[in-house]
């Protein structure tokens, strides 16, 4: 097995051994799908891993060697024969599925820094499109693969929930994810393929960086969350873990929220997480 010096327990309790997982949304070391790969490697399971161009591929080469992962494809989830190839490459080598993590979404940034009010209907088609209907398609193409049952996972955010200042046009589509993630769990249940998403509080990823304010939505957020923290990343990767295993047999259509608490708390706290977001 390799060494994975950066993850916590070189031993999981959970036990994947012998299946296979396909990771889609490593963009380099720092994305929230990265520790959930190691987890599920370390916990013996065999990885498909994707990059979206040659941009990309350097960050994320190493990454994938690192999990000795057999399959390593380009990905564009906007091409859809890149799609497409990878199932083929999956069906081919392994000839099943039991789990996949989508960890993918994308915004122009004029759309993304703008109010939704102003936002473009390329720039929202695109947003929707990678981030909801991508895994609509991931759910048709796994369909056949997972025989036996499988899991989807999907990453969400609060604001898909409530309004968070500067989240702008991606809360609809976070609000359209979560949507998907109940009605796809409604329609492939009966093939015993859980479908959940994973609502992970705000961690600095290449693509958090890119929202206006985040700093201050970090700080607002571990002052509002009755852990007073904000989470690592290693925390929302083992929540991954848990729904790639059999201990969540029994969930689905579920938005896990992985975010200290800071969902349970009142509006005068989210207020002042949208106010700090705003100031910074």
């Amino acid at each position: 097995m390799p060494d994975f010096d950066d993850c916590c327990d070189p031993a999981e309790l959970l036990d994947l051994s012998g299946r296979k997982g396909l990771v889609v949304g490593i963009a380099n070391d720092r994305s929230l799908a990265w520790p959930a790969a190691l987890h599920f490697r370390q916990a013996g399971a065999e990885l498909a891993v994707t990059y979206v161009d040659e941009r990309t591929k350097p960050y994320v080469a190493p990454l994938a060697a690192r999990l000795e992962a057999p399959i390593l494809l380009p990905c564009d989830v906007n091409a859809p024969h890149e799609l497409d190839g990878v199932f083929d490459a999956i069906t081919e080598r392994w000839g099943k599925l039991d789990f996949i993590l989508h960890a993918v979404g994308s915004v122009p940034p004029g759309d993304l820094h703008g109010r939704l009010t102003d936002c473009s209907a390329e720039g929202f088609t695109e947003a929707m499109d990678v981030s909801v209907h991508s895994l609509i398609r991931m759910a048709r193409l796994a369909e056949p693969l997972m025989r036996g049952g499988g899991s989807l996972i999907t990453l969400s955010y609060l604001g898909g929930e409530r309004v968070v200042e500067s989240y702008n046009v991606m809360g609809p589509v976070k609000a359209a994810l979560e949507a998907t993630v109940r009605y796809l769990a409604h329609e492939l249940g009966p093939s015993n393929i859980r479908v959940n998403a994973i609502s992970a509080g705000p961690v600095m990823t290449r693509a958090a960086s890119g929202l206006t304010g985040f700093a201050g939505l970090l700080d607002a957020t571990a002052r509002a969350a009755p852990l007073r923290r904000n989470i690592e990343a290693d925390e929302v990767g083992r929540a991954a873990l848990l729904f790639a295993s059999d201990y969540t047999g029994g969930i689905t259509g579920e938005v896990l929220h992985v975010d200290a608490g800071v969902h349970v708390e009142s509006p005068v706290a989210a207020a002042e997480m949208n106010s700090k977001s705003e100031e910074s």
